[in-house]
């Protein structure tokens, strides 16, 4: 479990905050909505849908970085090339 939970906020070894804030986010607003749902709690629209749309956005950040392509090998720099 703990090996999943490390991959699920990982990318290539090293922990992502956007993935950590996306997570976090989610988590919150699922808490809020249970909390609403069962126990009356009454959370803010605008305080809702402001996550909602963080969690979107980290979604779609994260999602996007499994398409982009990555260099290999680094570009020599303005120095090396002369």
């Amino acid at each position: 479990m703990k090996k999943f939970m490390l991959n699920c906020v990982s990318s290539d070894g090293k922990i992502s905050s956007k993935r950590i804030v996306t997570l976090s986010a989610f988590l919150m607003m699922s808490i809020g909505f249970i909390s609403n749902l069962f126990w009356g709690f009454k959370i803010d629209e605008n305080i809702y849908t402001s996550m909602e749309y963080i969690v979107l956005g980290g979604l779609g950040f994260t999602a996007s970085e499994q398409f982009s392509t990555r260099k290999t090998t680094p570009e020599p720099s303005a120095d090396e090339s002369k």
